[in-house]
């Protein structure tokens, strides 16, 4: 029998960390996210605001949404994490949260929670994976077209709590990351 490897340490410790924080949710009663993994407008002064500010992708308000997100973040991110690095796939994380955290506080009143910023992120990154360096893969837009466009027409047509705008966010971000990649 062969061992089991620790193969994608990005993608695998945020997973285990949003796991965490929903399981730790449930005996607190929903306390943990709220206050501590869910972005939302509060004073610079408070010392969890900008912890806040990134770490909300780790918070999520059930496990059907924990799920959704960590079936996708577990098929992409292992392939993405191999072909950029950790490291780089670490950096892109943090950076679509930061962007998806920092545009929900500037344009929406209500909180932000989950990892479907990084979920869209990694879809749009993961089109351009076969890719020359100086080929734009049809894929690419017809996974922008398909994913952006689906949620652009779903915040006019549906009202739900799902913030499409972090969507749109998180996959023009990867869809930004992977056309920086095959420049350089």
């Amino acid at each position: 029998m062969k061992k089991i490897t620790y193969n994608a340490p990005v993608t695998l410790t945020f997973s285990f960390l949003a796991f965490a924080v929903l399981l730790l949710d449930f005996y607190v009663a929903g306390e943990v996210s709220r206050k501590l993994f869910s972005v939302y407008r509060s004073p610079l002064t408070d010392p969890f605001f900008y912890f806040r500010l990134i770490g909300h992708v780790l918070g999520h308000v059930s496990w059907e949404h924990l799920l959704g997100n960590l079936l996708l973040i577990l098929l992409l991110g292992p392939m993405l994490e191999e072909k950029y690095g950790s490291r780089n796939l670490l950096k892109m994380i943090l950076l679509t949260a930061l962007l998806t955290g920092a545009i929900n506080l500037l344009l929406f009143p209500h909180a932000l929670m989950g990892a479907s910023g990084i979920v869209f992120m990694m879809i749009l990154l993961s089109s351009f994976t076969n890719a020359g360096k100086h080929e734009l893969p049809l894929t690419v837009l017809l996974v922008a077209v398909l994913y952006i466009g689906r949620e652009i027409m779903a915040a006019w047509v549906i009202e739900d709590n799902i913030s499409r705008m972090t969507h749109i966010a998180g996959g023009m971000t990867g869809a930004w990351f992977g056309f920086k990649a095959k420049s350089d």
